[in-house]
């Protein structure tokens, strides 16, 4: 007997020895993109985090004026319907001189980052309720704020002189957090064409600017030694077919670099497609094949603004039209990506919540850029902000983080497709298969503080589990019905046991029917923040 027990426990552990050197060899083989991209599924840590902070911060910063393409307009006297960057030119020209003189190479020059605190930021970050963080790693300026082999023009050698991208990956990591990057330098030829121009009249008239300079010009210059080329790109009578192709495959080794030396969980492409095709799909490729090697599975995101099998759809300044069947992330900003005094805020504390809770109500994230001073601090006017959004996730957090959506992402006026809030990018319609679109763009759909307010019959729900919570988005003290969880409804999820508001911690009163659940709102001090409520069901059938 005990020389079979022992011959099966042999047999069990060869057997066990042979599962697991097949999955290590699943995991070593170095897959195609095409086989990563068909067994996909979106991480669970991405679908529970929510909500994320964003450093979108760079050279650009260190203008205080002329929008978030200040390096391309600062060379254009006529922005035409680029309307953002319309102060760059005249404010270039006041504050530091002529583009042939100063160009955007001093710019960067300029940057110093000198209270630049990495764990500070990220400590802030997380205790406002961020779960992941992303750093910007290049603009459309073409300017590496990492450790580039393959890019002279970076924040090591130029400007701050630090590691920017490993700063913030290091002490994400250390408070725990998941860390990604964003590359927007897939346009950088067209986009910076203006540098190579030149004023057509006036004292300058003729006098080509910066973009013309050669790595000879550099010579006993502060910038000796560096090519202007490398950064603004080959003047555009000499861009060959084999020249662009040699740009192209630049980007690829440096982002390469980007994502086999800092190891993002996640990477964000500036574009509907792949960046330069075959070429940012090799880069992906190996995000996922490093994050299949390390974890067992792929845990790393790939984000695009187009929908692309394998990736998961950015929308930026807008939020999804529809609740989604796969995860996506929305985007948005205070001004204009980059900090800038001279462009009013389009977001507060409430637009911010509102823009939440409708992406997690849709299967969705909300990432929030922090536009950082260009010495690494926050504005205080946005720290505020911050901090209020962090107050309330502190107290209402539980329905949002880690929650899913129901069957429907919420009922009010705006949902039921009343013509009162038409205007300023309201989001209607209950479900992606909807036969009606009445908003069909997402991009550039946000609330803005301009956005008139929502109905205070205006709700969405969210759930964990057995959990169901309802969010008032605009509450006012009164009676709010609710007609999705009428009893006679084809949405509703069974019949209200309780209900809780999570701020006070207290009871509130309601009555079901056929028609919906009446709901007896009662707000502290007048008009106040989105309140949420917390169903209890005497028969869950969500």
């Amino acid at each position: 007997m005990q020389t079979k027990s022992f011959l099966r426990r042999g047999i069990l552990s060869f057997f066990t020895l042979c599962v697991f050197y097949t999955q290590a060899q699943e995991v070593n083989k170095n897959l195609e993109w095409d086989e990563l991209a068909k067994s996909y599924s979106c991480p669970e840590w991405f679908r529970d985090a929510k909500f994320g902070i964003w450093f979108h911060w760079g050279p650009q910063s260190v203008p205080e004026q002329g929008g978030g393409w200040y390096a391309r307009h600062m060379y254009m006297k006529d922005v035409g319907k680029q309307v953002f960057g319309k102060m760059a030119n005249p404010y270039h020209l006041k504050t530091f001189g002529h583009p042939s003189v100063f160009g955007f190479k001093d710019v960067i020059n300029s940057w110093k980052a000198e209270n630049f605190n990495a764990e500070a930021l990220i400590d802030f970050s997380k205790n406002n309720g961020a779960k992941y963080i992303v750093a910007l790693a290049n603009h459309h300026d073409h300017f590496d704020l990492f450790n580039s082999t393959y890019q002279p023009w970076n924040s090591v050698q130029v400007g701050p002189k630090k590691d920017i991208i490993k700063e913030f990956a290091d002490a994400s990591r250390a408070a725990n957090l998941k860390f990604g990057v964003t590359s927007h330098d897939n346009r950088h030829l067209e986009w910076w064409k203006p540098v190579f121009g030149a004023d057509e009249s006036g004292e300058y008239k003729g006098i080509p600017y910066d973009g013309r300079l050669t790595k000879e010009d550099g010579k006993g210059k502060w910038w000796d030694g560096l090519d202007p080329a490398d950064l603004y790109g080959p003047i555009p009578e000499n861009r060959t077919p084999k020249v662009i192709e040699a740009i192209k495959e630049n980007w690829e080794k440096r982002h390469l670099e980007l994502v086999n030396t800092y190891k993002p969980d996640l990477l964000y492409y500036d574009g509907g497609k792949f960046s330069y095709g075959e070429h940012g799909k090799e880069v992906s490729r190996r995000l996922y094949n490093n994050s299949l090697s390390q974890n067992g599975s792929i845990e790393a995101v790939m984000l695009l603004k187009g929908r692309v099998p394998g990736t998961v759809n950015e929308v930026e300044s807008g939020g999804s039209n529809t609740l989604r069947k796969e995860p996506w992330q929305s985007e948005i900003t205070f001004t204009d990506w980059f900090y800038k005094k001279d462009r009013h805020l389009t977001h507060n504390a409430r637009t911010i919540l509102e823009m939440l809770i409708d992406a997690v109500s849709k299967n969705g994230n909300l990432l929030l850029n922090i536009e950082l001073h260009p010495d690494g601090t926050i504005p205080s006017e946005q720290r505020v902000i911050v901090d209020i959004v962090g107050d309330w996730l502190k107290t209402n957090g539980e329905a949002i983080y880690e929650t899913r959506p129901w069957n429907v992402y919420g009922d009010g006026v705006s949902v039921r497709g009343g013509s009162s809030l038409m205007t300023n990018g309201e989001i209607r319609n209950v479900d992606e298969n909807a036969a009606t679109m009445k908003h069909k763009g997402e991009h550039y759909n946000q609330r803005t503080t301009a956005s008139p307010e929502y109905a205070n019959d205006e709700v969405r729900f969210t759930t964990n589990d057995n959990v169901f919570y309802i969010i008032s988005l605009n509450p006012k003290e009164g009676k709010l019905l609710i007609p999705a969880l009428g009893l006679g409804k084809s949405t509703n999820p069974g019949k209200i046991k309780s209900l809780i508001r999570l701020d006070t911690n207290t009871k509130v009163e309601f009555m079901q029917s056929e028609v919906g659940a009446m709901v007896n709102v009662s707000v502290i001090n007048g008009r106040s923040y989105p309140i949420v409520y917390k169903a209890e069901f005497k028969n869950v059938t969500y």
